[in-house]
């Protein structure tokens, strides 16, 4: 049987040195002490893993360690990186970890029960010779008797998947990293979800001393437009996506340019949020798609890779 770690196949590694030269000339490299890559993808039902360079049909799970080499050598381009979608069977990602080798680590919640919660973990990989944790650690809870949304017309419940947060720490960098994967379902109760997220990090902002530094919320938001009622009801405290992944698509799947799913934000205002210390210097996402499409649909490929767009955000720290 195979290993993740072992030489692939002739024809496969063809395709992989394709893929990364691809993210060479996409992707910021790391530099030591002048910058940070921070990352954001939703894995679709990242849990099982089927031991084979290539599974065929018939084959459960679809994926295979050749994905997953695929999946680690572009998440190895960043230095830490929210994943939304880890299922409760976590072979896929111990094989991803794998992959990324021993520098590698990550921190996740237990999965989310209940049928809202699809069964989901929140996580963060990261490359421990450029970051760390720094000592938090810490889902959402809706706090019902301070006066919140929670209501019988706004949020009658917890969050369908807890929002995260962990602090990390990079030489003199610190930074706080909120992921989120918002409940995908009718407007209205979307609305309610992300108007009392926005309000959670604005108190945070506010109110935290030392863990409010440089903070981010990242992750698969389900807002589909700058402008319509889901992405003025997160922004509606002040926080704001980077203005520099506007135009980036975020989904494999057709003209996505006006869905906004995945975002990176935080505060750029000092009246409403403290401001970042880091200057971002630039961000985008990654096209997979024509590398790794070959003779499968792209809907057989979003089982294998997934069927959203890596975003990420280089941030300066000199």
């Amino acid at each position: 049987m195979p290993s993740v770690t072992d030489p692939l196949p002739a024809p496969l590694a063809e395709r992989f040195l394709a893929l990364r030269a691809a993210l060479d000339a996409t992707v910021p490299a790391k530099q030591l002490d002048r910058n940070l890559l921070v990352g954001t993808w939703n894995l679709r039902a990242l849990g099982g893993v089927t031991e084979k360079w290539r599974s065929e049909e018939g084959d459960e799970p679809i994926r295979d360690l050749f994905d997953i080499r695929c999946l680690a050598e572009i998440v190895s381009r960043f230095d830490v990186v929210a994943i939304q979608e880890v299922r409760g069977n976590l072979t896929a990602l111990q094989t991803l970890l794998t992959a990324l080798g021993p520098n590698w680590a990550t921190i996740m919640t237990d999965v989310t029960r209940g049928k809202a919660g699809n069964n989901e973990r929140m996580a963060f990989a990261f490359d421990l010779r450029r970051v760390r944790p720094s000592g938090l650690a810490g889902e959402l809870v809706v706090a019902i008797e301070t006066g919140t949304s929670v209501n019988a017309t706004g949020l009658d419940r917890q969050f369908a998947r807890t929002p995260y947060a962990v602090s990390f720490a990079a030489d003199r960098v610190q930074l706080t990293l909120v992921t989120l994967h918002v409940l995908y379902g009718k407007e209205e109760a979307r609305a309610a979800e992300l108007r009392e997220i926005a309000a959670w990090l604005g108190r945070w902002a506010r109110e935290e001393r030392h863990w409010n530094q440089n903070l981010i919320a990242l992750g698969d938001f389900n807002i589909d437009r700058a402008g319509d009622p889901l992405f003025e009801a997160f922004t509606s405290t002040g926080i704001r996506p980077a203005p520099a992944l506007n135009a980036v698509p975020r989904t494999i799947f057709g003209d996505s340019a006006d869905k906004f799913y995945d975002q990176i934000a935080w505060f750029m205002d000092r009246k409403q949020g403290p401001v970042l210390s880091l200057v971002a210097s630039a961000a985008g996402s990654f096209d997979f798609v024509p590398l790794l499409l070959g003779d499968l649909t792209k809907t057989a490929l979003s089982w294998r890779i997934t069927d959203h767009y890596p975003l990420w955000v280089e941030f300066s720290v000199r």
